[in-house]
Formats: structure tokens, C-alpha cells, sequence
């Protein structure tokens, strides 16, 4: 286990939480959420990095290979079992690390393109990139709308964006953003808001940051782009039950773990195994098996 899950688990095993599958410390029955369909498909393409940035919930870095480098010959197999159990699948997207430092990274995205899928590549933007862009752009001509990136931009403000991500990446990510929009490859940014601001001033920052890179992508009403929150692994959170859907006014099926699988291969394993979402990595206990047939089973939200 890493640094930062490792501080999260004994953070709230202190406080009694999280202790029990399916109780919470207070003896409530835990919230759990079922999958009635696979409609995403994650792979993580392996945890190494080009860069290593200290809010990264997966600690990413040039040196992390607890999630070692997928195959291509590994996601067709996870892409017949789809075919062979009929599970009606429509998008396949990549995570990382930085999936463009997997060698078999554009054998892997015309495997699955070429299958009829939608394809979604999360990315830094930053150097790994650079040498695939030709290619990119030639999948989205015999593909069109088919491809997309989600790329990553830790603020609008540069100055908090590379406290994060280190010195001199934040114009050079948007210079390629810039390019790979005016390619015409689908593009959406991955953002964060602080502590202290609210969505809309976030959304706000980011349009104006597009407006001055002359990047023609419209992200103030929400649309081409997600925002995420500060987090932190020393809050003290509550742990949800089952009554917490009617008090959030949401309900288990708007979870991720509700439609979406991700497949991760560990540093010496013999196969991969499927996990019940993108943002816990390392946790045994959201292993559901190595097949997605296997996969089709209750998360506990523990």
C-alpha cells in the first residue's frame, strides 16, 4: 500500500470508521450500490508518470509501478468478454499514470476504436504526448467522434498549477492543448477548484484561461470540462449509510461504481484484476475478481 491510501485508512480507523464491510462505526447499515450495466470500461494504463504531482489521489511518478503497464494483447481479452457476454458496453477509456508513456498505448486505442467504441485517453498533455499526435489525429479522421482526451490542468491559475505539477508545465500543457484543438481531436479539461471557490468561479477561471491561450473550447456552462474538489487525508469524514441517499437527495445508481469497471494489472501479478472504480486503486477489498462477468457485484461504499 502507498503513502497517501495508508494515511486515509489509519485517519479514519482512529475515529472507528471503516472498520466493517457492511456496518459503520455507529452499527448503520452501509450504503452499498449494485451494477445492472457495464457501460464504461476503465483501464488503468500502469502508474509511472513523467510528472509527480502532490495532490495525485493514485501518487503517480516516474518511479511508481505498483500498476504496472497493461497490454494490448490483456484489453482485447477484457474486450471479447464483452462481446461474448453480450454486457452492451459503449465507451472504453484509459487512466494512468500518464497512459502516452505505454509503449503499446496506440495498438491498444485502435484495438478498441476499431471495435466501434467510444474512446476517452486521460492525459497530462505534457511531452509523453508529443510523439503520438500525428497518429491521434489520423484515428480521428478514420474514426471521426469517436476519440477523445481529457486532459489535465490542475488550476487556472498558473502559479497554483505548477505548485503541483512542478515548474514550466503549465504553458507548455496548454500550448498542446491548443494544438490538439485545433487538429480536431475531441477535447475536454479535467480541473480542480479550491477550498475557496465555488464551481462558478472555477468555471469561470478556466474559460478565461482558454480565452487568452485563443483555445476555441467552451467550458463555463459545464460542458467539455469536470471540476474537482480540494480533498484532503486528514478530514474526519462521515461514513454513508443507506439512509444517506434520501438525505443527499442522491441515489446508488448515480454512483460510478453503478456503471463503470476499471481494470488494473499489479506489479507482479499474473493477471489482471477488475476494481469497482478508477479513484481506489490499492484497496484489496474493492478487488471484484478478473473477469467482469465477476465484477457484477455489490460495492460497499467502505
Amino acid at each position: 500500500m502507498l503513502t497517501k491510501e495508508f494515511e486515509i485508512k489509519k485517519n479514519f480507523h482512529t475515529h472507528g470508521k471503516f472498520l466493517e464491510l457492511e456496518k459503520t462505526a455507529s452499527g448503520e447499515a452501509r450504503a452499498f450500490v449494485e451494477m445492472p450495466k457495464l457501460k464504461t470500461l476503465w483501464f488503468n494504463t500502469g502508474t509511472r508518470c513523467n510528472l509527480q504531482c502532490k495532490n495525485c489521489y493514485i501518487e503517480s511518478s516516474p518511479n511508481n509501478n505498483e500498476l504496472v503497464y497493461i497490454s494490448a494483447e490483456e484489453v482485447e481479452t477484457y474486450l471479447d468478454e464483452i462481446d461474448n457476454e453480450n454486457l452492451d458496453t459503449t465507451c472504453i477509456s484509459f487512466t494512468g499514470g500518464e497512459p502516452f508513456l505505454n509503449h503499446e498505448i496506440i495498438e491498444i486505442i485502435s484495438l478498441c476504436l476499431a471495435r466501434g467504441y467510444q474512446v476517452l485517453v486521460l492525459t497530462n498533455a505534457y511531452r509523453a504526448i508529443d510523439k503520438y499526435i500525428k497518429q491521434l489525429i489520423e484515428f480521428t479522421i478514420v474514426y471521426p467522434g469517436k476519440l477523445s482526451l481529457r486532459v489535465s490542468l490542475d488550476h487556472f491559475n498558473k502559479e497554483i498549477h505548477e505548485q503541483e505539477r512542478g515548474p514550466k508545465t503549465f504553458d507548455r500543457t496548454l500550448s498542446t492543448i491548443k494544438k490538439l484543438k485545433e487538429a480536431g481531436i475531441g477535447l475536454s479539461i479535467a480541473g480542480r477548484s479550491l477550498a475557496s471557490q465555488t464551481r462558478s468561479e472555477a468555471l469561470q477561471g478556466y474559460q478565461q484561461l482558454m480565452n487568452d491561450f485563443l483555445i476555441d473550447l467552451q467550458v463555463a456552462d459545464g460542458e467539455n470540462i469536470v471540476i474537482f474538489p480540494e480533498m484532503s487525508t486528514s478530514n474526519n469524514v462521515p461514513e454513508i449509510t443507506t439512509n444517506c441517499w434520501n438525505i443527499l437527495n442522491v441515489t446508488a445508481h448515480q454512483q460510478m461504481c453503478a456503471h463503470e469497471r476499471m481494470v488494473v494489472k499489479r506489479k507482479g501479478a499474473v493477471s489482471p484484476v477488475v476494481l469497482s472504480c478508477t479513484l481506489i486503486a490499492y484497496d484489496a477489498q474493492f478487488e471484484l475478481g478478473t473477469t467482469l462477468k465477476e465484477s457484477f457485484k455489490r460495492v460497499f461504499l467502505n
